[in-house]
């Protein structure tokens, strides 16, 4: 599996990491070859040289003729062993052949089958080099065959073939410090390039930096924030276009916020203005409401349909009022231990539910609660249940230890209606959502699940809808303090 680093420091970093030990990699290698041709072409030219001038001084007091032949039988082993004399040095290996004679240097390093065949071959015609390794050292080997001119002037082969074994080690011993020198050069040079890549990606990172901190202030709310504008390259020109959005934002927030603090004292003041006559429309429509019988049956109806419609109007007044309190922050919890089964039994009591649902409570069940928001979410909850359900319209209440470890308060209410569609489960909760075309003239404002689920996240808890078979059931869950 690569490893690959997710930040860009670590992708920076390792990038002029790899930049600055390629480079240093190619010049260093580079370097060497050319140092390690230079050095060992000048060994290989001055073995050469030396060699061809040794053997042009070298007399040949051998033979019978002007001209030594592979033939000529007076030539001896010690005729050989001047030549080797003549051609030997300090290290070096002289061998010297003669038809079926040898010589070599005292000493007798090498043998002739030392000597590469091919180089034994090309000796024959021309002077030839060979580096080798031998022995584990390096070594030149310089070949050819000794030629003299003849009394007149023809340059003939004698029939001596010298090979002359220098030895490259003092070249090998410089080059061996000079590959340490180059290591220990690239080991610095890697530190040095380590060093310089961080200090840069710190330096390019750290406007990129502000610029992530001011954007997480930004989306926490803090609209004024801004960054100095430093320099004139691209993250200069990124921070100023950060700071003209953030200024735009600011000042568009800021409209809107005023828009929406506008609309929430309009539906506030036309809620409170409307209590009054709803009041007094109220007590009207009860009096008529009592007479209703009494009257013709088209005006009867009338009666009736005035009668629903202002108890819609009060709720909806109602539920504007609670609304605009809990967007405006101005709703508070005042806990108090309370018990649960006696607050659940008033709030059905007091709305005339009572004997239409089913209460299961464990006896002497207490709990930290606001009791009139309390009332609230219940309220909704088993209103929506038996406006839009079907009986029996169960409520249960327990304290439930959950798989986190976190405990608290759960009331469950269901029913057993058609339910509520599966795409529209995510919406219930939302304000002035019906779920149904059927829901579209029904007795409920669109608000009372919304009303509910503030209240619920005030005590830090919340309200769930789940599908049932048949109905639906609501979770109210608010944790221990």
């Amino acid at each position: 599996m690569t490893w690959l680093p997710s930040g860009l420091r670590g992708r920076l970093v390792i990038t002029f990491l790899l930049v600055a030990v390629t480079a240093s990699a190619v010049v260093t290698g580079l370097g060497y070859q050319i140092v390690r041709r230079g050095l060992l072409d000048r060994a290989e030219r001055g073995a050469v040289a030396d060699v061809r001038e040794t053997l042009s001084r070298t007399t040949l007091p051998i033979g019978v003729s002007d001209v030594v032949w592979p033939s000529d039988a007076t030539v001896t082993e010690d005729d050989l062993g001047q030549v080797v004399h003549a051609l030997e040095a300090p290290e070096r290996t002289v061998i010297v052949t003669y038809g079926r004679l040898l010589r070599t240097s005292s000493g007798f390093e090498f043998t002739i089958a030392d000597v590469p065949r091919r180089l034994r071959e090309q000796a024959a015609g021309r002077l030839v080099h060979q580096r080798v390794l031998l022995r584990r050292r390096p070594w030149l080997i310089v070949a050819t065959q000794i030629q003299r001119e003849t009394g007149q002037g023809v340059v003939r082969p004698t029939g001596l073939t010298a090979y002359v074994f220098v030895p490259l080690s003092e070249e090998d011993a410089v080059l061996s410090r000079l590959r340490t020198a180059l290591a220990q050069a690239g080991g610095i040079t890697l530190v040095l390039a380590l060093t310089l890549a961080l200090l840069s990606a710190r330096r390019v990172l750290l406007p990129v930096r502000r610029l992530g901190a001011a954007a997480r202030a930004l989306g926490s709310g803090d609209l004024r924030v801004r960054l100095p504008v430093r320099g004139r390259d691209e993250l200069a020109e990124l921070t100023a276009t950060f700071n003209e959005t953030a200024a735009a934002l600011e000042e568009t927030v800021g409209e809107l916020r005023t828009l929406e603090s506008m609309s929430r004292r309009f539906v506030a003041d036309v809620s409170h203005e409307l209590r009054t006559p709803l009041t007094a429309m109220t007590a009207v429509t009860d009096m008529l409401s009592e007479d209703a019988e009494n009257l013709p049956d088209d005006a009867g109806e009338a009666v009736r349909i005035v009668v629903r419609e202002i108890g819609r109007l009060r709720v909806l007044v109602e539920h504007l009022i609670e609304i605009s309190r809990l967007d405006a922050g101005a709703a508070r919890l005042h806990r108090e231990t309370v018990d649960v089964g006696d607050a659940l039994a008033d709030c059905l009591e007091v709305r005339g539910w009572a004997d239409k649902v089913k209460l299961t409570v464990p006896v002497g069940l207490t709990f930290s609660l606001d009791i009139r928001r309390f009332d609230v979410i219940v309220a909704n909850l088993v209103g929506n249940a038996l406006n839009h359900g079907a009986p029996p319209v169960v409520v249960t209440a327990r304290v439930r230890v959950r798989p986190d470890a976190s405990r608290g308060l759960e009331v469950t209410v269901r029913d057993h209606g058609k339910g509520i569609p599966e795409h529209a489960l995510p919406h219930v909760f939302e304000r002035f959502y019906k779920a149904g075309a059927d829901r579209a003239r029904s007795v409920g404002s669109g608000l009372g699940l919304a009303i509910a689920r503030a209240n619920a996240e005030l005590h830090d808890g919340s309200v769930t809808a789940e599908r049932r078979e048949p109905g639906i059931l609501f979770r109210l869950w608010i944790p221990t303090p």
